[in-house]
């Protein structure tokens, strides 16, 4: 290159640089604040932007926008004092992690529904996976217990004995209630197993803040025996309930005639479920509604089964940032792990509870938009986060725009909403 057009180069870089608006931020202020009303029509008598299922629902295009969810767990192992009749340690660590492992695997590969048959309905990913969860600050707890208990140790299904749904074990045994959903694992009674006619059936019950599952080690069977029916627990600890006789509250869930397994007799010889909420040979499936319904009972700060989550909203993770290419209606409540950020051309609207981990902000590049529509933003651990930032490049400017009055909690540079 000849040295002319060298300095010629240089001074049309310095030029393009100086031609560059310089980027501004602020944080947000009344002044930056834009009023707008919808028309009444939207929000006409039984609207609720908060409480569609559906709406909850992960969007496979935005999975990030439903940050992965850990439900705390933790396995009891019932036992006689003679330590005969369920596993032992260490034998048993072994068993309860491959027993949450294999539930997990169910979890992370969502099949597709039989039913309705023909159906195009998709097999979402569920976004929460079970974690075996010690004490905190014991290096020597696992998470897995062993108790021998002759008076407490067994599961009767029914009869005069029936202990099913009764807590004593839970009460008694139980460890983290409050955080940590308890999975006691609980062989049949030896009475009922001496018998020839009786059948060691695999079963579970739920409850509250603790889980029941019978019938591994006395069938010598594999965690995957096991899996399907720790799951389908788990859906009625997350609120879901069965859907082959009565109305669960999710469209895509229709009424069956409760064929366990594929026969050549109808109707099952095709209406078989394999909806982890019926009773049949699979139960590896949840519909977009009930995946639904699980991450809106997650969100929801008046519920248990929130506890037992791993609180991994509260702090801030700077790699889990957020940012807003395109135009995003958030209609369902969150928990962010990072900062938000809606980059040039990125509208956000956002119509309900956001919660920003501590010391985070929401940035509104220059050219992007937020519309705060009633919604509340806060962080659901009670500390601060930062705010809303506005950048500013020449005339462009992020915009925040109030459709209807938000509430906006826990900040560090408070935000006047009149």
């Amino acid at each position: 290159m000849s040295r002319p057009l060298f300095l010629f180069s240089i001074a049309m870089g310095l030029g393009a640089l100086a031609c560059t608006p310089r980027m501004q931020s602020h944080f947000a202020s009344a002044e930056d604040m834009e009023k707008w009303q919808e028309p009444a029509a939207t929000r006409s008598a039984g609207f609720g932007p908060c409480s569609d299922y559906l709406a909850y629902a992960p969007d496979t295009l935005h999975l990030d926008h439903t940050p992965m969810k850990y439900l705390r767990v933790n396995v009891h192992f019932m036992n006689a004092s003679d330590s005969t009749r369920n596993f032992n340690f260490p034998e048993g660590i072994q068993k309860a992690q491959a027993l949450i492992n294999a539930a997990n695997r169910d979890i992370e590969t969502n099949k597709k529904l039989f039913l309705p048959i023909g159906n195009d309905i998709p097999a979402l990913p569920l976004q929460y996976r079970l974690k075996l969860t010690p004490r905190p600050g014991d290096p020597d707890d696992t998470g897995v217990y062993f108790h021998y208990d002759d008076e407490l140790y067994y599961y009767v299904m029914k009869g005069r004995n029936d202990n099913r749904s009764r807590r004593q074990v839970i009460d008694k045994y139980g460890i983290q209630l409050d955080t940590v959903l308890n999975i006691f694992v609980m062989p049949h009674h030896p009475d009922s197993v001496a018998s020839p006619t009786y059948e060691p059936y695999g079963g579970g019950i739920a409850l509250t803040n603790a889980v029941k599952i019978t019938g591994w080690y006395e069938n010598h069977s594999s965690e995957w025996s096991l899996n399907f029916i720790l799951n389908h627990e788990i859906g009625h600890i997350l609120t879901l309930t069965h859907t082959w006789a009565q109305n669960d509250g999710c469209d895509d869930t229709p009424l069956h005639p409760k064929c366990w397994n594929f026969s050549d007799t109808p109707p099952c010889d095709s209406l078989v479920s394999n909806n982890v909420m019926d009773y049949n040979a699979y139960q590896n499936a949840w519909s977009p509604c009930q995946i639904g319904r699980i991450q809106f009972a997650l969100s929801r700060e008046d519920l248990r089964c929130r506890k037992f989550l791993e609180p991994n909203w509260c702090e801030l993770h700077e790699e889990r940032t957020i940012f807003i290419s395109d135009s995003i209606h958030w209609r369902a409540a969150k928990d962010l792990e990072g900062h938000l950020t809606i980059r040039p051309g990125g509208v956000l609207k956002i119509s309900c509870r956001v919660s920003m981990p501590r010391n985070a902000a929401i940035t509104v590049m220059p050219g992007g938009i937020l519309i705060l529509d009633g919604c509340r933003l806060h962080n659901a651990c009670g500390d601060d986060w930062q705010g809303i930032v506005i950048q500013e490049a020449g005339k462009t400017k992020g915009r925040v725009v109030i459709a209807a009055t938000p509430s906006i909690e826990n900040v560090t540079h408070s935000i006047p909403i009149e």
